[in-house]
């Protein structure tokens, strides 16, 4: 019997819920319903949430306009076909979805989230083949990894001692919500007053943080991890964009030891773009400060949101 003492704590609690999630801003496109992003919910049998039978891509609308949308939603299927989900959806449906969940929103400066999730299991069984697949999609205002002043200033990195789940138990191509690892990361760096971890594989190498690919820069080349992390969309920029500048980007495996020794080091984000890491396990990388290609690239890459075949106009409703 739960006492009376209890029960007001527990009400308490969820008039504190209420509250905050009354404050979320954003719309949401929930299996074919459109609500407030603040009414959105996954019935809790979903396999989505039970068991993180689900997989999601992030792309993000800037200034109006989305960055790179179909790379998303292709990805997004290549997602899905590898976790065996499906949806009766085309790929341009989904783009169309996301589009809508912006342009709802009113957000011109936006985080567009979508999610296909296994769903409910029929009564009395665990066969996933028998689940229909759910899709879920909403819009928020932008989110960013560091906040104006790290941004500035640089982040503090880490190496977390936990290790990357690795791609032979779960491929890292698919993006996923195991994040147990990643999670266990972010708590180290902030142990260690940093701002963000990167997690090792077995062997040595370095893989990604969570939210973001690394690149390490040495003698004006690039060198960015081969395997066991996911492949973003904005990683692919940072390549083109140093492609177009005939610099040497070398996709292999990367020591640890090359991180601690590199002259500048960044990461990639659709949550933040490029941003520059200025002390790593507690020394300085380079001079202290964010280095120059760094911050080339960074202007480059927010260049490449004005750019027609790369950005998708979003009609608002004023």
């Amino acid at each position: 019997m739960v006492g009376s003492e209890t029960l007001k704590q527990i009400e308490g609690l969820a008039m504190e819920n209420d509250s905050e999630t009354a404050a979320i801003q954003g719309v949401a496109y929930m299996d074919g319903r459109w609500m407030k992003l603040s009414e959105a919910a996954v019935p809790i049998l979903d396999r989505g949430f039970v068991r993180s039978d689900a997989t999601y891509d992030v792309a993000h609308v800037w200034k109006g306009r989305f960055f790179r949308l179909m790379d998303h939603v292709e990805r997004f299927q290549a997602s899905m076909a590898g976790l065996r989900m499906s949806l009766p959806l085309t790929g341009q449906e989904i783009a169309d979805i996301m589009i809508e969940c912006a342009s709802r929103s009113g957000l011109r400066d936006a985080y567009v989230q979508v999610t296909c999730t296994r769903g409910l299991p029929p009564v009395g069984t665990r066969d996933p083949r028998l689940c229909r697949n759910r899709l879920y999609a909403f819009a928020q205002p932008f989110v960013w990894i560091a906040d104006e002043t790290q941004r500035r200033e640089g982040l503090r990195m880490i190496l977390s001692h936990t290790q990357r789940i690795p791609p032979e138990s779960l491929d890292q191509r698919i993006k996923n919500f195991h994040w147990l690892d990643l999670t266990m990361g972010i708590f180290e760096a902030y142990d260690r007053d940093a701002t963000i971890a990167l997690l090792p594989a077995a062997d040595g190498t370095v893989t990604e943080g969570p939210g973001f690919n690394v690149f390490v820069v040495r003698d004006g080349a690039l060198a960015t991890p081969a395997r066991g992390m996911f492949e973003g969309i904005t990683r692919r920029t940072v390549m083109e964009i140093a492609e177009a500048l005939q610099m040497r980007v070398e996709v292999r495996p990367v020591e640890a030891r090359e991180v601690a020794e590199a002259d500048e080091i960044f990461i990639s984000s659709t949550a933040g773009g490029i941003m520059p890491v200025v002390n790593y396990e507690g020394r300085s990388v380079g001079d202290g400060r964010p280095g120059t290609l760094t911050r080339r690239m960074e202007e480059l890459y927010w260049a490449r949101h004005e750019e027609p075949a790369l950005s998708t106009p979003v009609s608002y409703v004023d």
